[in-house]
């Protein structure tokens, strides 16, 4: 690996485990077409990123019920079955994390997550154990591809961008990341990241 990195960065979502809202929804409708329709006219994903920048999950179901007064009840099934959106582990990636901890490496996690959902993940996932530190959105009430999150993240871990490596699924992520210094892989699978990892 480049001998200028010393610590990576991990996103969680869709890199460690495969979050569907599809996997809450499915059992509404009668297919996933259907699903699709629905979260576009709420504007879903619009709204869950205000939950992963700390707005309470009761507040934002109860502004998006008052849009939506006719779907109250399938956008409060969110919150009660949101457990269900984590639908997979990614072992491949674990692996990777567990072998470059073995390693020496220092390990961190930035996550655009409700601050109130992840202690559910902590629970359901001995692997979070592996991180020197994570940084989740919702307790800072900011989210990525904001500079400001990634900034914040340099500061408390005390590193350089130019000396961090940077994994996450979302190209925008990647493209800030970028441009702030942080040498950064786009993760697609934990093959294609194994792969990237030697290249680096």
């Amino acid at each position: 690996m480049d001998s200028a990195i010393t610590t990576i960065i991990f996103d969680f979502g869709n890199v460690f485990v495969k979050w569907d809202a599809h996997a809450v929804y499915d059992r509404f409708f009668p297919d996933p077409q259907a699903v699709d329709s629905f979260l576009q006219e709420i504007r879903f994903h619009e709204w869950n990123a205000h939950q992963d920048a700390g707005r309470p999950f009761k507040e934002g179901i109860a502004l998006l019920s008052e849009q939506y007064p006719h779907y109250a009840d399938l956008i409060q099934a969110y919150d009660t079955y949101w457990e269900d959106s984590i639908t997979d582990v990614y072992h491949g990636t674990v692996d990777i994390v567990r072998r470059l901890k073995r390693e020496g490496w220092p390990i961190y996690l930035l996550s655009n997550f409700s601050a109130e959902k992840f202690p559910l993940m902590q629970k359901r996932y001995d692997f979070l154990d592996l991180f020197d530190d994570m940084i989740i959105s919702g307790e800072h009430k900011l989210i990525k591809p904001d500079p400001a999150i990634f900034q914040l993240t340099l500061d408390r871990i005390g590193r350089k961008a130019s000396e961090c490596l940077f994994v996450d699924d979302s190209f925008p992520n990647i493209e800030v990341a970028r441009k702030m210094g942080f040498h950064t892989i786009h993760f697609q699978s934990p093959e294609q990241l194994e792969r990237d990892l030697k290249i680096w």
